[in-house]
């Protein structure tokens, strides 16, 4: 299969509006990808106040979705829209990402679980998703995550448990912390033996200037592929039947004895 992570650069300076329209024009152009992923909170940024999210902040069928699924459809893809600020009418704003099958229809949505910020930022404005995420696809099960919730690996087993063969992760990583989102995404691959997607921003917004380095890792925590620090579509081919094979090789999971699902009652 094909994938392509596009590292949109997300400014201050670029209204929204025309940040949705190249994010459009950049999709559109991937017909020959199977999977598509942009990163997190790319139309008002990660690093927003509070006012600005709220302001911004749409439904699951507003200007933003209706966009990216028009976008999927024309290119016949699987979306990962990265995220938005999702405006609930009956409670706080969430941190939500979309998923797009190629005919347009919304399949997934995921409210981030782990909200960046400890007494500040989304931590304090956003609420918090409650439920584990996953989907079928044309290539296998993908398990949805985003930016800081790498730093959890029981959010990660859990996607394991749900049946994950492909870890998305959009996020809004900071340049100052880079280290740190390669050595993660590595270490999530490798414990669940699945492909790690890990698609960045670019540019500097809210004064933090974002890491890039977008990639994407094997079941064996081999880098297939990394981007740079600017925006760009990284493209990657690789064989999603390699999670099978690297979990046969080397059956790991097996000698569980912590963490282990309940039994299922019947």
């Amino acid at each position: 299969m094909r994938a392509s992570l596009i590292q949109l650069s997300v400014s201050d300076a670029e209204p929204v509006s025309e940040r949705r329209a190249r994010a459009v024009a950049l999709i559109r152009a991937q017909e020959a990808s199977d999977l598509v992923i942009l990163p997190e909170l790319w139309p008002l940024g990660a690093f927003a106040d509070a006012a600005a999210w709220s302001a911004g902040a749409e439904p699951l069928d507003g200007p933003t979705a209706d966009a990216m699924s028009t976008a999927a459809r024309a290119a016949g893809v699987w979306l990962h829209a990265g995220s938005i600020v999702e405006r609930d009418p009956d409670g706080p704003i969430y941190n939500t990402s979309l998923l797009f099958s190629p005919a347009g229809d919304l399949v997934r949505t995921y409210r981030k679980i782990h909200r960046f910020g400890f007494d500040s930022g989304e931590a304090v404005t956003m609420g918090a998703g409650q439920e584990i995420v996953t989907a079928a696809s044309d290539f296998g099960v993908l398990g949805l995550a985003t930016c800081y919730d790498l730093r959890f690996p029981e959010l990660f087993r859990a996607l394991l448990d749900a049946g994950a063969e492909l870890l998305v992760v959009p996020a809004s990583w900071p340049e100052r912390r880079r280290e740190h989102w390669t050595l993660l995404a590595r270490a999530r691959a490798v414990e669940e033996q699945a492909y790690v997607l890990a698609c960045n921003a670019a540019g500097t917004h809210g004064g933090v200037e974002q890491a890039g380095h977008s990639l994407v890792v094997d079941p064996w925590g081999r880098v297939l592929a990394e981007a740079g620090a600017g925006e760009q579509v990284l493209t990657v081919d690789f064989d999603p039947a390699e999670v099978a094979k690297a979990r046969a090789e080397f059956p790991v999971h097996r000698d569980r004895l912590l963490g282990i699902p309940a039994p299922v009652q019947r």
